[in-house]
């Protein structure tokens, strides 16, 4: 109980100094001019950003505040150096919604016309990428905690069968976990957060799985920050039509890179390198899937549920051989279940006696 009590006061600090650190940030926007004056105002933040996370060993606390700022935030603050990305949005954001914008997978909803300085937004007409209803999230929830008491006889399941188990989990567990902040952000600062998934297990094609419907916050903030950037350079060099491949491997490398920074917070042991080699192995088979489809004609196209259980296999095949064991060997599996008994454990110990309470309560009275 201690420890989870001093993580928490870890996990309070850390989010503190994000916020004051970020208040700097939105002063910094308006009083130092975009580019390398900018720049060089907000690195000491960067730095802080990929140190404050190993003042957290919760895979759960410390794993989601590590994406938070030194992956997202981080990356949101380089663009706004040069006043790109969400955070240099005219007319300029408030406070909070800085803040929030910096730290979290959150965007504006649709925006109409308005009279000069005031933001106001609507929801949308269609219904969003990724949008789920509560009841999908329910199911979710409920599979997740199927999936817990399952670990319990993992020792009677074949290996492969429980690392099945850890892919849904993951996907569940972020889902939910951002469906969460999602309604936070909703309900405080009218934001709407960014679709996380979009049904990942009907993706035709690596493009459409790592583009279209795998974690879509990590490719909305590597397409302005690395593709574009290398495409547009890469245009000038081999022209337009091949900038796209150097462009898709070097982002799978800014991602490869960051995954490995993110285990390490998690197991804070030394990488292995097999994250890195995932990543560029698919960086190169989308490479070969691009050029493909450059070269064969516009009609031909593998049926959908062949195409989908090729695209769905070879990742899972490749995720299960270089992704996963890094997973284990920093015992992420096994501390996060720990923290499952732990917060059940802390919740039992709140609840118990509160009928008894209410019932002595009562005959007093």
């Amino acid at each position: 109980m201690e420890g989870t009590e001093s993580e928490m006061k870890n996990f309070a600090k850390v989010w503190l100094l994000v916020f004051i650190s970020l208040s700097y940030c939105y002063g910094i926007g308006k009083l130092v001019c975009r580019g390398i004056p900018r720049l060089l105002s907000v690195i000491p933040i960067v730095c802080l950003f990929l140190l404050l996370p190993l003042n957290l060993s919760s895979v759960h606390l410390g794993g989601t505040t590590a994406f938070f700022i030194a992956w997202l935030a981080n990356f949101k603050l380089l663009l706004f150096a040069f006043g790109k990305g969400p955070l240099s949005s005219h007319p300029s954001l408030s406070l909070g919604r800085f803040v929030a914008l910096a730290c979290f997978p959150i965007k504006f909803q649709q925006i109409k016309e308005t009279p000069p300085g005031k933001l106001h937004s609507i929801a949308p007409k269609k219904p969003k990428i990724g949008q789920k209803l509560p009841l999908n999230y329910a199911v979710k929830g409920l599979l997740l905690a199927l999936f817990v008491r399952v670990y319990d006889y993992r020792d009677h399941i074949h290996p492969t069968a429980i690392l099945v188990l850890y892919c849904f989990h993951i996907y569940f567990g972020l889902e939910i976990i951002l469906a969460m902040v999602a309604a936070l952000a909703r309900a405080l600062l009218g934001l709407e957060l960014e679709p996380q998934f979009d049904d990942p297990y009907l993706s035709t094609s690596l493009q459409d799985f790592w583009g279209r419907r795998w974690n879509l916050m990590v490719t909305g903030i590597l397409r302005p920050t690395v593709y574009e950037p290398v495409r547009n350079t890469c245009n000038r060099v081999v022209g337009r039509r091949w900038a796209a491949f150097p462009a898709v491997l070097v982002t799978f490398l800014a991602s490869a890179l960051m995954h490995e920074l993110m285990f390490y917070y998690l197991g804070r042991v030394r990488p292995t390198w097999e994250i890195t080699w995932f990543f560029l192995l698919h960086g190169v088979c989308l490479m070969v899937e691009i050029a493909l489809k450059k070269t064969l004609p516009g009609n031909f196209r593998l049926p959908r549920l062949i195409s989908r259980i090729l695209t769905t296999g070879f990742v899972m095949v490749t995720g299960f051989w270089l992704f996963f064991p890094q997973f284990l060997r920093c015992k992420a599996d096994v501390r996060g279940l720990e923290e499952y008994a732990a917060l059940g454990a802390f919740l039992k110990n709140a609840f118990r006696g509160l009928p008894l309470q209410r019932f002595n309560a009562s005959r007093t009275l």
